[in-house]
C-alpha cells in the first residue's frame, strides 16, 4: 500500500522535502512508518518526542493502523516553543498532556486542562459505552466561535478544544479544554466558560449503551430518549 507523508517546519529540512509518497506492507502502523523514516532520516530522532502526528487531518497515535491511500502528517511544535489556538474533531485518543505542553508559552502563569471523560454510569444505570456523531463542519466552526468569544471575555493566551467521535469506552477522552493564561483566574473562567457553551452550541450527538438499551443524550437536563432495547 501507499500513503502520502507530508512533512512541516523542521521536519521538512530534516528530509529534505516537504512531502512524499511512502510504500508500506499491508498492515504497518503509523509507528513502523516512522522507524522508517527514522532509519532514513536518522536526524529525525531528536525531535520524536516533540511531534505531533495526524492521518488523514486527526491526530493520532503510534499504534494508528494505517491504509492504502492514507495522508500522514508530522507536525512539530511551532517556533518559539508555544503553539497557536486550536480546534479539532478527532476519532484517536486525544494525547491532552502533549496538546497541553505545546500550547504553553514561556509568559504563561497558569496552564488549565479539562478533560471530559466517560464514566460507568448514567442516572442510576451502569453504563457500557459511547458513541459520539457529529456535524463536523459546523462543530469545528463552533469550537472556534467559542475560542474566540473567550479570548475577548478572558485575558488569556491562547486555547484548545478538541471533541472525540466514535465508539468510546469507560475511562477515555471525549472531550479536551487547555487554556493558557498569565494568571489562573482568567484561565480557570475561559477553561468553565468554553466547556459550558460547547454543551451548549455544538452539534455534537451522545449515544450512550446500557444492558438492556441505547439512549441519545439531547442536553444537560433535556429528556432523554430510548432508540433501541434488548430483551
Amino acid at each position: 500500500m501507499k500513503v502520502n507523508v507530508l512533512f512541516f517546519g523542521v521536519t521538512r529540512d530534516l528530509t529534505g522535502f516537504p512531502q512524499e509518497q511512502v510504500e508500506l506492507p499491508e498492515g504497518e502502523n503509523l509507528d513502523g512508518l516512522w522507524r522508517r523514516l527514522e532509519t532514513r532520516f536518522p536526524r529525525l530522532g531528536s525531535i520524536a518526542d516533540s511531534l505531533l502526528m495526524a492521518v488523514n487531518q486527526d491526530i493520532a497515535k503510534r499504534s494508528t493502523p494505517l491504509h492504502d491511500g492514507d495522508e500522514v502528517a508530522f507536525l512539530p511544535p511551532v517556533s518559539g516553543g508555544a503553539g497557536e489556538d486550536f480546534f479539532r474533531i478527532t476519532r484517536d485518543a486525544i494525547p491532552v498532556c502533549e496538546l497541553a505542553r505545546q500550547l504553553r508559552a514561556s509568559e504563561d502563569g497558569a496552564v488549565v486542562v479539562f478533560e471530559g471523560v466517560v464514566r460507568n454510569h448514567s442516572r442510576g444505570r451502569a453504563t457500557l459505552h459511547l458513541e459520539y456523531e457529529a456535524y463536523e463542519p459546523m462543530a469545528i466552526r463552533k469550537l472556534e466561535e467559542i475560542g474566540r468569544e473567550a479570548k475577548r471575555k478572558f485575558a488569556i493566551d491562547r486555547i484548545g478544544m478538541i471533541h472525540r467521535l466514535g465508539r468510546l469506552e469507560i475511562g477515555e477522552t471525549s472531550v479536551a479544554i487547555v487554556v493558557t493564561a498569565e494568571h489562573r483566574g482568567a484561565a480557570f473562567a475561559a477553561c468553565q466558560y468554553a466547556i459550558d457553551r460547547l454543551k451548549q452550541v455544538v452539534p455534537i450527538w451522545k449515544k450512550e449503551f446500557f444492558a438492556d438499551g441505547a439512549v441519545w443524550a439531547e442536553g444537560e437536563g433535556q429528556t432523554r430518549i430510548l432508540v433501541e432495547s434488548r430483551e
